[in-house]
């Protein structure tokens, strides 16, 4: 990019010098707007302050301008002009940021319409009395703006989107006895007709803003004002997919009394549900799609015989317009479970975006860039004569003067930077909605529209299983009530199936899975959209349909856990517990900031977060892409997060907390502590305190209760986790939460209420979870005390015996079929063989002491001696086979029993694990 390091010549000399002095004029004076303005309004310039234009400025000069005896219209048509006399000088002149200018106008556009709203009332109210509301207070109307000004962004000459809304229905006070009575309807429609009149009728001294009323419901053959109840139940029955696009951007801007009463938060609770759906909601593609196509189909039109207005850097491909469609389309999708995507300006959604991970940060950047230079000539084409006009002049010097204003030093090098900008936006652009282009976006893609196929026809082209499933759907009560549109996406859905399964590239049990899912959910169209939209996404699902039973159970029960096969690394990555725990965090401070943050809101996050990423490692699981004891690990610390967050949201919301912190841990046992959890485990766990404070038990039993609600509960989204406290002190018996003190005494053997042994055998798996670092020091070495306690080593493999001998009545196996788990020669063998092994030999074998899973001490019993050389390693070996079996068996939902000589060898190294311990 070549820039000039100062203004230098520029064309147009007989404009740009001064005659009298010969020195080159300002840059600004280029303006042919700017000239009209010094020429009429030179006297009053000096009423603005100096510097760039904010609101208490603009309002002083507004009261100078009515001092001077204009009236409301008149001054703030002439205030208009003040301001934008210095923008276009900041602007052109002197480099003034965009935010600068765009904030200026909105603001002025705020104050005029405060100002248009404080004497439309008056007048309205000395004629008719003040609008009621049925609790006898003042009804009140808001002034909604849309699009830029409620983003906060208008451009120097733009128009302003309205919609007025009125808070109740009623009557006027009226005056003198009640005469004069409008209702409030009446009375704000004639309140809209004289705002209209003070700031969007021309006069001579012009107009201040454009109005346009076409977003409001039913456009301009609606109301002028609104009723909010109207409004809701608009939006619910009739709003459009684009509506959802207009609203996104929406903010009260007027009157001011209302935004600073907060009365105008009413409108929140309707607009937000409409906005963003709870569900990731993909129909908005085709509805934008539609959209950018009549705006394109437009832009044509106007060009046809017009070459030059080609050159729209709003409307054009690759304008203005394709960013904010880009950044609003992810918006829409994702921001009913992403409050953090809930913001109006352009900028700061495109960093967002990125920072949710929709869109790379390049792109964000790359975007973001492009929308600045843009909106920076869109000003510069304004600045030239004050027409609402995004058309890049055709005059040789007008050009010339814009590339000099942007720091170029010819034509040529602005021109080429801006054909880089509008075509790297094209491509986004096109990318997203599944045009041409390499796919970048990590949130959005898909196919463009097909014609749609006849099931008849899509049927003979089926596999005789899928064929005969799909044959169903003919008088599927569900199916025959889908929308036009929902249905042609079925359809053609069926006809990408069935091309993949003809060219081989999924199987038929995913197929026809695919079809047990989706029935259920057909009343949920937005999952044919996201389908439809993300070729890759059906691709996928398909194929983990295909490979095993229990994921298409999962899906079902968490159907929104599919879009997380939109991320082409995800397969690639493993669970990061720092990432996840942030990124939860992040998300309820974005609830907070909205007001959302309730307790339900807050239990459905959690769980779809779980849901999410149990998906994930499930994905990477059935594809082989990590192995069952990786499996094991990251659900093992997906749960240690979960219990993380849960325990200090808990803390946070609890009102007896008598301390910022809680001095309190959790100890978990089993498969949590071992850290081999599976799908759908229990956790098996017990809570400890240790804090002196006389408020602590009651505050720790209420952390627990809640706690353990807020794991087990189910709402919409499903449940987290069942919760097992049977390992607590005395069991079922004993208190939810001790003191770590009561919890040591117990489990060392001192006093009279003490540990069993086979809470003894729980402890060699037991592990600290979360908790302070002082406690998890006393945990360790209570731990250590209990394993490598002095212990009858006779009297101890009695005891497991026996204890192995009721666990395997307890589960029984028919005929001679082997049970991986249970049988003999199965997996609790060789768990109570290493349990005997650390509570008998850790006192002497140092090694054995750490909880570090089976296997390891297998390994480590071996080698130092307590088994005989290769009766650990094949027991290793065999333990890590079966658990293998076991995990393959019930992703299929299969028995996890087998035939012999299935697993023979597996059986006879455990079996010999068993006779070297135990004789």
């Amino acid at each position: 990019m070549t820039r000039s390091s100062s203004v230098g010549s520029a064309p147009g000399g007989e404009v740009l010098l001064n005659a009298a002095a010969g020195a080159p004029a300002l840059l600004s004076m280029h303006s042919r707007f700017l000239q009209r303005l010094h020429r009429r309004y030179e006297s009053q310039l000096p009423l603005l302050p100096a510097g760039a234009p904010e609101r208490a400025g603009m309002r002083q000069a507004l009261a100078a301008l009515q001092a001077q005896g204009l009236a409301c219209g008149a001054a703030l048509r002439v205030l208009r002009q003040l301001v934008l006399e210095r923008l276009i000088t900041l602007d052109c002149d002197q480099q003034a940021p965009l935010a600068v200018v765009t904030r200026a106008v909105t603001e002025l556009a705020e104050l005029a319409l405060d100002a248009a709203c404080t004497q439309a009332f008056a007048e309205l109210d000395a004629r008719h009395g003040a609008p009621l509301a049925p609790n006898g207070g003042r009804a009140q109307m808001w002034v909604v703006g849309m699009g830029k000004l409620g983003a906060r962004e208008l451009n120097v000459s733009s128009d302003i989107d309205l919609i007025y809304v009125y808070d109740h229905d009623g009557e006027s006070a009226g005056i003198e006895q009640g005469r004069n009575r409008l209702s409030n309807h009446e009375y704000f429609a004639k309140a809209v007709k004289i705002i209209y009149g003070l700031i969007g009728e021309t006069t001579e001294h012009g107009l201040v803003f454009r109005v346009d009323l076409a977003l409001r419901p039913h456009g301009n053959s609606g109301p002028s004002a609104v009723s909010l109840g109207a409004l809701e139940d608009y939006l619910q029955a009739q709003g459009r997919e684009w509506e959802r696009f207009a609203w996104l951007k929406s903010r009260v801007v007027a009157p001011r009394a209302a935004i600073e009463n907060r009365s105008a938060q009413a409108l929140r609770g309707v607009v937000l549900p409409f906005v963003f759906r709870r569900y990731l909601d993909y129909n908005v593609f085709d509805a934008l799609r539609i959209l950018h196509r009549q705006i394109r189909e437009h832009a044509a039109k106007r060009s046809a015989g017009h070459p030059e207005r080609a050159n729209d850097v709003k409307l054009s491909r690759g304008g203005i317009r394709e960013i904010e469609f880009t950044v609003q389309l992810l918006q829409v999708v994702r921001g009913g479970q992403f409050p953090e995507l809930r913001t109006r300006p352009t900028q700061d959604a495109l960093q967002r975006v990125a920072q949710a991970g929709l869109m790379p940060q390049a792109t964000a950047d790359a975007l973001s860039g492009a929308y600045e230079f843009l909106r920076r000539v869109e000003h510069r084409i304004q600045y030239l004569e004050d027409q609402q006009t995004h058309v890049l002049p055709t005059r040789d010097d007008d050009l010339a003067w814009i590339a000099h204003t942007l720091g170029y030093a010819s034509v040529c090098p602005f021109l080429s930077d801006l054909d880089m900008h509008r075509e790297l936006v094209a491509q986004e652009f096109d990318t997203l909605l599944g045009g041409a282009g390499e796919r970048t976006c990590r949130g959005c893609h898909g196919g463009a529209r097909a014609a749609t196929p006849e099931l008849e026809d899509l049927l003979a082209q089926m596999p005789e299983r899928f064929r005969e499933r799909i044959r169903q759907w003919q008088e599927h009560p569900r199916v025959l009530a889908l929308r036009d549109e929902a249905r042609s996406r079925l359809l053609r859905l069926l006809e990408r199936t069935a091309q993949w399964l003809a060219q081989g590239t999924v199987v038929e049990d995913g197929a026809v899975r695919l079809a047990d899912w989706i029935e259920p959910l057909l009343r949920r169209e937005s999952y044919l959209a996201l389908l439809l939209e993300r070729p890759q996404v059906h691709e996928r699902l398909l194929r983990l349909l295909g490979a095993a039973r229990w994921p298409a159970r999962y899906l079902v029960q968490h159907p929104g856990v599919i879009d997380e096969l939109a991320n082409d690394s995800m397969l690639a990555e493993r669970f990061a517990p720092a990432e996840f725990e942030q990124e939860l965090e992040q998300r309820r401070s974005a609830l907070a900031r909205t007001k959302e943050d309730d307790d339900e809101t807050l239990l459905n996050l959690l769980r779809r977060a779980h849901h999410a990423e149990v998906f994930r490692t499930l994905a990477r699981d059935v594809e082989g892409r990590i192995t069952v004891e990786q499996v094991a690990d990251d659900l093992s610390a997906l749960a240690d997060s979960v219990l993380r967050v849960t325990v200090r949201w808990c803390w946070q919301r609890l009102k007896n907390r008598h301390r910022e912190e809680p001095l309190f841990a959790i100890i978990g046992y089993g498969k949590l502590g071992g850290k081999e959890l599976g799908y759908g485990s229990d956790l098996d766990i017990v809570f400890v305190y240790e804090d002196a404070d006389e408020r602590a038990p009651e505050a720790y039993a209420a952390l627990v209760r809640k706690l353990i609600n807020w794991l087990s509960v189910k709402t919409g989204e499903g449940d987290l986790f069942e919760i097992d406290t049977a390992l607590r002190p005395n069991g079922n018996s004993g208190l939810l939460v001790t003191s770590f003190e009561a919890y040591a005494n117990y489990q060392q053997q001192r006093g009279s209420n003490t540990a069993w042994t086979w809470e003894h055998q729980a402890m060699t798996r037991a592990r600290f979870v979360l908790g302070e670092d002082t406690l998890r020091a006393r945990f360790d070495a209570v731990r250590e005390a209990v394993v490598t306690a002095p212990r009858d080593a006779g009297a101890l493999r009695g005891e497991i015996v026996a204890m192995r001998d009721k666990v395997r009545a307890a589960r029984p196996v028919k005929g001679d079929r082997f049970d991986v788990k249970h049988s003999a020669g199965g997996m609790v063998d060789a768990e109570f063989a290493v349990q005997f092994l650390v509570l008998s030999q850790s006192r002497q074998h140092p090694e054995l002491r750490p909880n570090v899973g089976n296997i390891a001490l297998l390994q480590r019993a071996e080698a130092c001696g307590l088994l005989a050389r290769g009766i650990g390693e094949a027991a290793a070996r065999a333990y890590r086979e079966l658990r293998r079996v076991q995990h393959r068996a019930r992703l299929n939902e299969e028995p996890t029993q087998v035939s012999p000589p299935a697993l023979q060898a597996e059986r006879d190294a455990v079996l010999a694990l068993w006779a070297a311990v135990f004789g």
